[in-house]
């Protein structure tokens, strides 16, 4: 679900002939001072000396443009690990929010400092009763930390006894407990949600592995919020 970028790294050698000019530099030095009287020798010594400020030129170009490479390559992968990502949906969970084959921007690092909301879709590790072997998942939040959560026969979700609004979902979704679960989470009953925990849901709740099925999952575990889609270009746009 995710795109990882590959590392480059780039390290110029020294240009062909740049050891022979080194070797001979400070013979013709030592010639030239030693044989004060003898043009020729003076400038057989002026060329190596070009030659060896020639050589220092490359490898001081090829040492900044080492630096720039390196910290080009730092600088990305600071960004994907702690800032921003991008991933891919493999499958119809979050549909018609997201579709299969749609990419993702995430942000790592606003929701520190924002805070979580109910309605965000947030991408998260897998939690241990998932039975898809994914390494993350996407769902929406839709139960905060110590708020009650249930459904209503006709299929609607309650928080704290109240029916939710839920505007992201097409008109005349319905929610139920997955069939054959009976596990406090299931919503089979009214369910409070620890505190430090969010209980989400698939968009697509009649095809979702959520929290109904895994439980609440840990804000630790969060890895961030969905804040752009990115692909297809037909459908750029916030979330």
């Amino acid at each position: 679900m995710t795109d990882q970028p590959s590392d480059s790294g780039a390290g110029p050698g020294a240009p062909p002939g740049v050891e022979a000019a080194e070797l001979h530099r400070p013979a013709h030095g030592v010639a030239a001072g030693g044989e004060a009287g003898t043009g020729g020798e003076a400038g057989t010594g002026g060329e190596a000396g070009t030659g060896g400020a020639r050589s220092r030129g490359w490898r001081r170009v090829a040492a900044e443009w080492g630096i720039v490479i390196v910290v080009a390559l730092l600088v990305t992968l600071g960004i994907r690990t702690f800032v921003a990502q991008t991933y891919y949906i493999p499958s119809g969970s979050m549909e018609p929010t997201l579709m299969v084959g749609d990419r993702i921007l995430v942000d790592k690092l606003g929701f520190h400092l924002t805070g979580l909301h109910r309605g965000d879709i947030v991408v998260f590790r897998r939690p241990p009763l998932e039975p898809d072997p994914v390494p993350d998942l996407v769902k929406r939040i839709i139960g905060l930390p110590g708020e009650t959560i249930a459904t209503s026969p006709s299929g609607q979700v309650l928080i704290d006894g109240k029916p939710l609004a839920e505007p992201w979902l097409p008109r005349g979704t319905t929610t139920f407990p997955i069939p054959g679960d009976y596990r406090p989470w299931s919503l089979r009953h009214p369910y409070t949600i620890p505190k430090g925990e969010y209980y989400v849901m698939g968009d697509n709740r009649g095809n979702s592995s959520d929290s109904r099925v895994f439980g609440p999952i840990p804000a630790s575990s969060i890895v961030g919020r969905a804040v752009f889609r990115i692909w297809p270009l037909s459908r750029l746009g916030g979330l």
